[in-house]
């Protein structure tokens, strides 16, 4: 393996962003799917992949989400694309897909509340790897977690075992896109060698 090319790590750390505005550029059907190909790839444990994406496109569901948006409304009734992340309780069903050499493993987790557990952690993982494959596409990503997810819940995931935690704005930034550049910590703030 070689390092990342610097203009890729421009792209994918060092110059993206979070958006908050984004231009009127719709985002393609391919390229959605691109970016779930890229998110399925990133590690989670055990390959469990509990994580969960609803493409909200229409302007009737679209009205239904930015219901539950609060401040984050707006931004999310302008964005060319919205993706709903959920975390999906039921994970465990799919072992003979994801973990086909022993399916058998489905037995280790029957119970609900670790399951759950496991399935928020990997989905949160997974979401970093959603933010990388939109960024790796060519578009900025505008995610938000300041919902009534409850809310969500009921209009998008009723019936499933999916739960929703993030909102993410997905498209080409738009005018004004960009607030300055928080500063981050430094490395004696945030590492320690043991």
């Amino acid at each position: 393996m070689e390092p990342v090319d610097p203009k890729a790590l421009d792209q994918l750390f060092h110059d993206a962003r979070t958006a908050n505005t984004f231009s009127d550029e719709p985002v393609s059907a391919e390229t959605l799917r691109a970016i779930y190909e890229l998110t399925k790839m990133g590690p989670t444990m055990m390959n469990l992949q509990s994580l969960r994406i609803t493409w909200v496109q229409s302007a009737e569901q679209r009205a239904r989400l930015v219901a539950h948006g609060g401040g984050n409304a707006p931004k999310t009734e302008a964005a060319p694309a919205v993706a709903v992340l959920s975390w999906d309780a039921d994970w465990h069903e799919n072992f003979p897909v994801f973990f086909p050499h022993a399916p058998e493993r489905r037995e280790m987790f029957t119970d609900a509340d670790a399951r759950a557990l496991i399935a928020r952690q990997n989905a949160w993982l997974a979401a970093g790897y959603f933010m990388l494959a939109v960024r790796a596409q060519g578009l900025a990503a505008g995610p938000m977690t300041g919902w009534d997810f409850p809310g969500v819940d009921a209009d998008f995931n009723a019936g499933t075992t999916w739960n929703a935690f993030m909102v993410v704005n997905v498209g080409k930034p738009g005018a004004d896109a960009w607030f300055p550049r928080l500063p981050r910590l430094d490395e004696e703030l945030a590492v320690q060698t043991v």
